[in-house]
């Protein structure tokens, strides 16, 4: 059996094929992929990396056609698997740099080495008994300092009194002055020379251990570039590029650590290779949940963006990696208007502010109603497929006064949201409550969302179940995805919104569940309280 034939695990050709290769950045799971899925998971080549698997990990299926027409799919995982990239069944990465006997390996030892010397150094007995000798030393010369100067201040007051008592300029007291100030300077002096021959011998140690760091950083990058320059991803052209002419012309200029090791650019690339026509690919999770990020056991995934999109974009083409296909929007409703704001009701689909693309946005649209005023002036925004109420202003006065109540917090906001499976027991035990996961967008997969608590923003939700999954949502701060991500994460209500892609799951809709249905805010002209509903209407999905 050749190597394409086992990797290459052959279908039930029933059942309708795709038309045509799907975004891996945006995409339904098609049922083909579904099966493959499932196929992938009893296998015997899956049993014999479940255990690892099940602690958690990324994989991937295509479905793809031979060159004799058949229909099946080839599997990857991202990165390795106890330490493997090569577990029979799975496709191998693209540039192996695993080898015990590879010049990865072998420069990897070299730099290891680097490092061993560098801690024997820096924990070195005699280099930390310097290090604690000088702290000392510090410490000890500041307390004979202080003794010394308080001892002159007590010779000062005697002087003067003595002077007091008698007119005559007293020979005697002008020297023990002169001595005093003498001595506290070769006191000085001594401890500086002490000090210096202790620094003396602490840098010796230092800089030996700076060179070493340099010279590590120094193998280190040029190994990193070495091992980019390896990974030569194929096109559908049959063209091939290295990640570093791949990233060359992003905003990220280097490619990031872990680059080509993800499932989506394995699977293209041995499918390239042997030949196979990529129809359709779905990513999923398998195993426990990690804590930062919204994960969930056998549910489906789009791939990220820092790592893969450039990849995926050079090997598929921007015309299957571009933005969604750009569909008419209903335009915004208007709720109130006056002279001084509007409150309208935006539709799922609709930007809130111009993107990059040509797509219309609620301010393009208000900014030709508008006219002659000074604004439009977003107040506050709604993601793309957010549905629901939006206050935007028509004076820069309005516009501030606005701020400020959301700054404050006294501008009130209530969402909608159906979520895509029935509640807990846990929830149902709980039907209200406030979930605290700050929030951290990731710089190489924006705007993905993940949790955490170290380096995230202050982000809170208060929930209210309001049937079986229907629920109340009141945001106390405004962070990216905020409601999203803590509807889908494990610690929030672990359960995903209804048509989230980013988040959630394959559960079938026709947009994201989740509406801005309740508005209130002081108006700033006339300092009335203005409140707006809007139903949610999630009926048809």
């Amino acid at each position: 059996m050749t190597e394409q034939v086992s990797l290459f695990h052959l279908l039930d050709d029933s059942g309708e094929r795709p038309e045509r290769m799907n975004n891996p950045f945006c995409y339904t799971p098609h049922p083909l992929c579904k099966r493959a899925v499932t196929t992938l998971c009893h296998s015997p080549y899956f049993k014999q990396i479940e255990h690892e698997a099940a602690q958690g990990k990324m994989f991937g299926v295509l479905v793809a056609e031979d060159k004799l027409g058949r229909l099946g799919f080839i599997a990857a995982y991202s990165g390795q698997i106890d330490g493997r990239s090569d577990w029979p069944g799975f496709v191998p990465a693209v540039f192996d740099y695993l080898q015990p006997d590879g010049h990865f390996k072998q420069q990897e030892a070299v730099i290891s080495s680097l490092n061993k010397k560098i801690e024997t150094m820096e924990t070195a007995p005699d280099y930390l008994f310097l290090l604690q000798e000088r702290q000392r030393l510090q410490k000890e010369n500041l307390q004979i300092i202080e003794a010394f100067k308080h001892k002159m201040e007590v010779a000062k007051r005697k002087r003067e009194h003595v002077r007091q008592q008698s007119d005559a300029n007293n020979e005697a007291l002008i020297h023990e002055s002169q001595f005093m100030k003498a001595e506290l300077r070769r006191i000085k002096k001594r401890q500086a020379e002490q000090a210096a021959l202790l620094e003396q011998q602490i840098n010796d140690v230092t800089r030996a251990v700076t060179q070493l760091k340099k010279q590590r950083r120094q193998l280190s990058d040029e190994l990193q570039h070495w091992l980019f320059c390896q990974f030569r991803m194929l096109n559908q052209k049959g063209e091939r590029k290295d990640l570093t002419e791949i990233f060359a012309d992003t905003v990220f200029k280097t490619p990031p650590a872990g680059a080509g090791e993800c499932c989506e650019p394995k699977l293209l690339q041995y499918a390239f290779e042997h030949r196979l026509q990529p129809l359709n690919m779905a990513m999923f999770w398998y195993g426990i949940s990690p804590k930062t990020e919204v994960r969930h056991h056998l549910h489906y995934y789009p791939a990220c963006n820092g790592k893969c999109k450039p990849i995926l974009s050079w090997m598929l083409g921007p015309e299957v990696c571009g933005n969604r296909l750009q569909k008419k929007t209903a335009e915004p409703v208007i709720r109130y208007e006056d002279d001084t704001l509007l409150v309208i009701e935006k539709p799922s689909g609709l930007l809130s502010v111009p993107g990059k693309g040509m797509e219309p946005s609620v301010e393009s649209i208000m900014r030709h109603r508008c006219g002659e005023a000074e604004g439009p002036f977003m107040v506050h925004r709604l993601d793309q497929d957010t549905s629901g109420l939006m206050v935007i202003t028509k004076t820069t006065a309005a516009y501030h006064h606005l701020q400020r109540q959301f700054a404050e917090h006294t501008i009130v906001k209530h969402y909608i949201a159906r979520l895509a499976h029935p509640l807990t027991d846990k929830l149902r035990q709980q039907p209200h409550g406030i979930i605290r996961l700050p929030l951290w967008a990731d710089p190489l997969d924006r705007p993905y969302q993940k949790v955490d608590f170290k380096k995230g923003k202050k982000a809170e939700t208060t929930y209210r179940i309001l049937n079986d999954n229907i629920v109340e949502l009141t945001p106390h701060t405004g962070r990216t995805h905020q409601l999203r991500v803590h509807c889908a994460h494990q610690d929030g209500l672990g359960n995903p919104i209804l048509g989230d892609t980013l988040y959630g799951d394959d559960t079938p809709a026709a947009r994201l569940c989740l509406h801005a249905s309740y508005l209130s805010f002081t108006h700033p002209a006339t300092g009335l309280l203005m409140e707006f509903l809007s139903e949610a209407d999630f009926s048809s999905l």
